[in-house]
């Protein structure tokens, strides 16, 4: 009979006060935590366990986080590339764990596994690397996501009456605007100073760093006014934090 192993994905949103019941009764019910660990003084490891804690106090197994090529400038398909050969590591470190202890295992997302995070995708290459010798089944919970975050923080809504929201990361920002796209919301930001907002200065922008964490900040208003405010918010937020996540929503002005 195969070996058998339940994995459990958890969305968090950014900590304690976001974990809703139904994801605090499945950390109950885990043997243990799996999480990337990014080294000395990693803050969102020490906040995951800090969930784990408040929710169970289940063991938090930090494995070292394998490199990944995060070099300015990267194409498009260079950076693809990066984070395929990382969610690849990422999938033999956890397989390893997992065909040594089997049980039920659990990670905790930040914000919703389902919008911009890949750990469904690694769990998927996991299940395949530990092949028919052992039985993976894993599920999916929901988390409160950075979009609705921001949205609730401003006092917005993402999109204007019948009109949609295009959902991209920063780097893509020009891309989407190329193609006639007006209220775009961008996530898996860099800096301020490497993101291209050419043609952008009278739109208007809702920016958030740190969402719901204690280095929280928002900036609002025209873009060509705020960008420095971004800046000095996002370093200020990382200062606090020791990490820095953030999103904004982008309107052409009408």
């Amino acid at each position: 009979m195969a070996a058998a192993v339940t994995i459990r994905i958890l969305g968090v949103g950014m900590g304690p006060q976001h974990v809703t019941p139904e994801v605090a009764d499945a950390l109950n019910g885990v043997d243990y935590v799996l999480a990337a660990d990014k080294g000395e003084d990693d803050a969102l490891l020490a906040l995951r366990r800090e969930i784990v804690r408040a929710h169970g106090g289940a063991e938090v197994l930090g494995l070292r986080d394998p490199a990944r090529d995060r070099s300015d400038g990267l194409s498009t398909g260079a950076y693809e590339s990066a984070v395929a050969d990382w969610h690849d590591a990422r999938a033999a470190q956890y397989a390893d764990v997992l065909r040594r202890r089997g049980g039920t295992a659990a990670f905790l997302v930040w914000g919703d596994p389902s919008l911009y995070d890949s750990t469904i995708r690694v769990v998927e290459k996991v299940r395949d690397l530990l092949g028919p010798d052992t039985d993976v089944d894993f599920d999916v919970l929901p988390g409160i996501s950075a979009p609705q975050l921001l949205a609730a923080r401003h006092r917005i809504v993402l999109h204007e009456v019948g009109r949609p929201v295009h959902i991209t990361t920063g780097r893509r920002l020009q891309e989407a605007v190329a193609a006639g796209l007006d209220n775009i919301l961008a996530m898996l930001n860099p800096a301020p100073d490497r993101l291209d907002f050419t043609g952008l200065d009278d739109w208007t922008i809702w920016w958030g760093a740190n969402l719901g964490a204690a280095g929280e900040r928002l900036v609002a208003g025209r873009v060509g006014d705020v960008l420095p405010a971004i800046a000095d918010a996002r370093a200020a937020a990382h200062a606090d934090d020791g990490w820095v996540m953030d999103a904004f929503l982008i309107r052409r002005t009408l």
